[in-house]
């Protein structure tokens, strides 16, 4: 009992984190959206993009008590502008510095790591450009890079954006994802989908053995 209970919880927790994941994304699709948007009126995606990436890259990450008081839901939105105002201006674009000030206001800074992922993936879809990730267990050589580059150019019909990543717990082979996709050709797989055929195959076996013995009348 207790372990049924262990995996009902267990179950609950997954669904609720996965329900929390949707809801960030679909909230970082619209203000990503609402930012490209303005962003591409003035012909400047790009720019901003490379802007919100420089943000992140070298004033959230570095500096984490910044992060911590601008996504804190104590302190005032007022207070955050001034922040935005003193630390921002300048630096960056009014545009880039007032989308900000709007995330803020509405209490979405939590989110603002998920909407720049999602402003990039907008942008480059717009463009062409297909976000593929590569997961290896050991890392790949540029001339390996180069060759599943060209044979993805040709099969996804457009530019690949490769992104590699090595994990060590991946038993030989390469889990391949485009967009929500997953192509797994990893040997852990493989042994998994031989340990779920070989459950398959013991319950049918026993489910056999009870209809050979079961009486006519089902009992």
């Amino acid at each position: 009992m207790a372990e049924s209970d262990d995996i009902t919880a267990r179950d609950a927790n997954v669904a609720a984190q996965i329900e929390a994941d949707v809801r960030v994304e679909h909230i970082a699709d619209v203000y990503a959206q609402a930012l490209l948007g303005a962003a591409e009126n003035v012909g400047r995606a790009e720019g901003v993009l490379e802007e919100f990436e420089t943000l992140i890259a070298e004033l959230l990450q570095p500096f984490p008590q910044l992060d911590a008081i601008l996504t804190s839901t104590l302190i005032h939105h007022d207070e955050k502008t001034g922040i935005l105002d003193r630390v921002l201006a300048g630096r960056f674009s009014p545009l880039l510095v007032n989308f900000l000030k709007v995330v803020s206001r509405h209490g979405r800074f939590d989110c603002l790591r998920a909407i720049h992922r999602q402003a990039r993936l907008l942008y480059d879809r717009l463009r062409g450009r297909v976000h593929v990730r590569l997961t290896t267990a050991t890392p790949l050589s540029e001339a390996a890079a180069d060759r599943i580059v060209e044979g993805l150019r040709a099969v996804l019909g457009g530019e690949p954006v490769l992104r590699r990543v090595t994990d060590p717990e991946l038993i030989g082979g390469a889990v391949l994802r485009v967009g929500d996709t997953v192509y797994d050709g990893s040997i852990a797989n493989q042994l998994q989908l031989i340990r779920q055929q070989m459950i398959n195959r013991s319950a049918h076996e026993i489910q056999s053995r009870r209809d050979r013995f079961r009486d006519p009348a089902g009992n």
